[in-house]
């Protein structure tokens, strides 16, 4: 039996994914003068217009609008005709101190415990069908996306804007990856750009040699559906920080809790338990005990502790579910200080997680896909099949 699944992935000039670069840019400055910073930044973008808000608590010294500008350009915006002009632009921040209920109980130093930033729930998933432990229609669909920025800033390829999207579609067979059925891609470019060649080009230069190792031969190329995508990035369309969690995370592939990753420290939740939920089930998959594996943990506002852990290895488990539960509560520290200070997230390093995934990346500051603890599972299936 056939089955067919799609996932998307964005560039990082795509409205939504400056948004998220934005907020984490200003999180890591946060986080460079004070590790301790409460940051709840978000960003919103529009026609030359920028607007920076939310709840920030911190001894740093942040010049907001300086670090969207220096983003802006980076990025490959900012001047007339670009998608977003800074010598026009106009850029608003409106930050106040986080709430002092919220406060009272994240921080309660007297007990030398640190509570959750919010209430909850939050999923980790691992597989075993790309070498990211990823599924492979997000993987493919990320490195297309990183491979058409790449080739834009490198002008392999003349003539492209920052703003892009791909999808791909990955046919199963029996439940493992059998053939590319689809691959879409739009992206930004010049007026003056030949669209027919443009298609040619990316496709050979940006699509092929990211599909190189998959059978192509069923695949069906879109370039530009629409035929012309000169007006793009936030001329073309409004973003907003944390509008594109399915990307950011398993493609859809996997659930998601609902709560957005960037802008956010990691006393809140929503980004340190996803993170430590997605190297437990990385590290169960690399340890052998299941093909696959989704990781749930649920927290309630100010409480340290877990409520709730549910694990699904899909039926592919060597061992029982809850044997791996209770052998994941006795060995693994689940309260927002154990999970920041076992993946070291106090340090300045999420502008660089807002594009391309949280998940399957190799960078060496993303800790969360560290494959540290397979030996400490793989002596749990031992274990269990000694018995």
């Amino acid at each position: 039996m056939i089955t067919y699944f799609s996932s998307e992935s964005v560039t990082e000039g795509h409205p939504d994914k400056v948004c998220d670069l934005i907020s984490d840019a200003i999180l890591d400055a946060c986080l460079e003068g004070d590790p301790h910073s409460r940051v709840a930044c978000e960003t919103a973008i529009t026609n030359d217009y920028v607007l920076i808000f939310g709840e920030i608590t911190t001894r740093a010294k942040v010049d907001f609008a300086k670090i969207a500008r220096e983003t802006i350009r980076k990025i490959g915006y900012g001047d007339k005709g670009s998608g977003f002009d800074l010598e026009t632009a106009r850029i608003d921040v409106r930050i106040k101190g986080q709430s002092e209920d919220i406060a009272q109980g994240v921080d309660r130093v007297e007990q030398n415990v640190l509570g959750a930033g919010d209430q909850g729930l939050m999923f980790g998933y691992a597989t075993d069908e790309t070498k990211e432990y990823m599924p492979l229609p997000i993987a493919l669909s990320h490195r297309i996306a990183r491979r058409l920025s790449d080739v834009r800033k490198h002008k392999v390829i003349e003539g492209l804007g920052p703003d892009g999207k791909t999808q791909v579609t990955v046919a199963y067979e029996d439940g493992r990856p059998s053939f590319i059925d689809n691959v879409v891609l739009s992206t930004q470019h010049h007026d003056d750009v030949d669209l027919d060649a443009l298609k040619t080009r990316i496709v050979h230069d940006v699509i092929d040699p990211v599909l190189s190792d998959y059978d192509t031969t069923k695949t069906t190329y879109q370039i530009n559906p629409t035929g012309r995508f000169v007006i793009g990035g936030p001329d073309g369309d409004a973003g907003m920080t944390g509008r594109k969690i399915i990307v950011d995370t398993y493609g859809g592939y996997a659930r998601h809790g609902g709560g957005a990753f960037s802008g956010k420290d990691s006393t809140k939740v929503d980004r340190s338990a996803a993170y430590m939920a997605r190297y437990l089930a990385k590290n169960v998959v690399a340890a052998g005990l299941a093909k696959s594996c989704e990781i749930q943990l649920a927290y309630a506002i100010g409480l340290t502790e877990p409520v709730s852990i549910n694990i699904d290895t899909f039926n592919t488990g060597v061992i029982p579910s809850d044997v791996l539960r209770r052998f994941i509560i006795e060995h693994f520290d689940l309260t927002p200080k154990g999970m920041i200070d076992r993946l070291g997230l106090r340090r300045p390093l999420f502008a660089q997680t807002a594009c391309y995934g949280h998940f399957g990346r190799e960078e060496k500051e993303f800790t969360w896909e560290r494959l540290d603890s397979v030996e400490l599972f793989e002596q749990l299936g031992y274990n269990d099949r000694s018995e």
